[in-house]
């Protein structure tokens, strides 16, 4: 089936040329690196490189209406030790819009043909937020030796599930915030009220969330730059569960097949509800160890409760230093072992 056949048939030529960049040209700003398309079949995957391609590879995954560009105070800093490549997943940034078709498992799949078409051997991977979950799922279902390792940031496991193993789930947790964007956006953006939205948030939004949007109206006119070049779709495929169909969290957690960095940050349960305010609670971080461990594979956790969920964005210098300082080592390890040419 071509992309085009995948659409509703109730899309307008004009709005079926917006799922590629091309048709959403008017949407874009100008980075302070260069962007690439790489074609892997059924998406164009956007991405920014930094760093000498002699140095490891490190891939950076960005989380929900975040594009590559999240990254970019980072790079240059990462880029002293890595040569790093900043994807943009499906429904995001420049990459292709697919309707009906987000998935962890077709992202994630998205990042295996990415890895074997662009960097083209073993890489460390570090993801944030749903960037984050993508990391674990390629360090579960990632070809062999494809990983060396990965970090994941704030990933929100468990708590992005609708009925997770463990502690509160979508709806006790962001899941509101994702339902107002499918309400008032909508699919492609084929509703876009950012005004209503904006309006309908002190309602529809618990108190704490609501405030994740306040001083909007101050900024310029219509939705932040990282919002104009998402496809709202993801919130609800993130809302409904769909987005978690066929990949269960505690199952891919236990296949981890490398070394693990996790970090959290900042993290508070609701007195009144008990709603999780942050990505993760630290019961939820419990149980992620003790399945990576039994797993048998290293788990190194470091806690940052005074950072905001974006660490790589609120303190750059913060993050690489965290992520090089633990990775290193790693893979010199795992090098010495032997453990880095296998699979690619």
């Amino acid at each position: 089936m071509t992309e085009a056949g995948s659409t509703r048939s109730s899309q307008t030529p004009s709005a079926r040329s917006r799922l590629e960049a091309a048709g959403r040209e008017d949407t874009f700003v100008v980075h302070a690196y260069p962007e690439q398309l790489v074609d892997l079949g059924e998406v164009r995957l956007n991405y920014a490189t930094a760093g000498d391609p002699v140095l490891p590879p490190l891939l950076l995954i960005p989380g929900q209406t975040e594009s590559w560009w999240g990254y970019e105070s980072a790079m240059p800093v990462l880029a002293e030790r890595f040569c790093c490549y900043a994807v943009d997943l499906r429904g995001q940034g420049r990459s292709t819009w697919t309707p009906g078709r987000y998935s962890l498992d077709n992202m994630g799949n998205d990042l295996v043909r990415f890895i074997d078409a662009v960097i083209g051997r073993p890489t460390l991977v570090s993801g944030l937020s749903s960037g984050g979950v993508l990391a674990a799922w390629l360090s579960a279902y990632a070809r062999p030796g494809q990983i060396t390792a990965a970090v994941w940031e704030d990933p929100p496991l468990f708590s992005s599930e609708l009925t997770p193993a463990y502690g509160p789930g979508m709806r006790q947790c962001i899941g509101p915030l994702w339902a107002l964007y499918a309400k008032w956006l909508g699919d492609q953006w084929s509703v876009g009220d950012w005004e209503g939205l904006l309006r309908a948030a002190p309602s529809e939004l618990p108190g704490w969330a609501a405030g994740l949007l306040s001083g909007r109206t101050n900024d310029a006119p219509g939705p932040p730059q990282n919002l104009r070049e998402y496809d709202p779709e993801w919130a609800r495929a993130f809302w409904t569960g769909t987005v978690t169909a066929n990949c269960d969290h505690a199952r891919m957690i236990a296949a981890a097949r490398v070394p693990v960095l996790f970090t959290h940050h900042f993290r508070v349960t609701d007195a009144g509800t008990g709603n999780l305010i942050g990505a993760i609670s630290d019961v939820q971080v419990e149980h992620v160890r003790q399945l990576v461990t039994a797993a048998g594979q290293p788990f190194e956790y470091r806690s940052f409760p005074d950072q905001p969920h974006a660490m790589h964005q609120a303190d750059p210098q913060l993050y690489a230093r965290t992520v090089t300082e633990w990775a290193l080592p790693v893979l010199a390890e795992r090098a010495g072992e032997g453990d880095l040419g296998a699979g690619c």
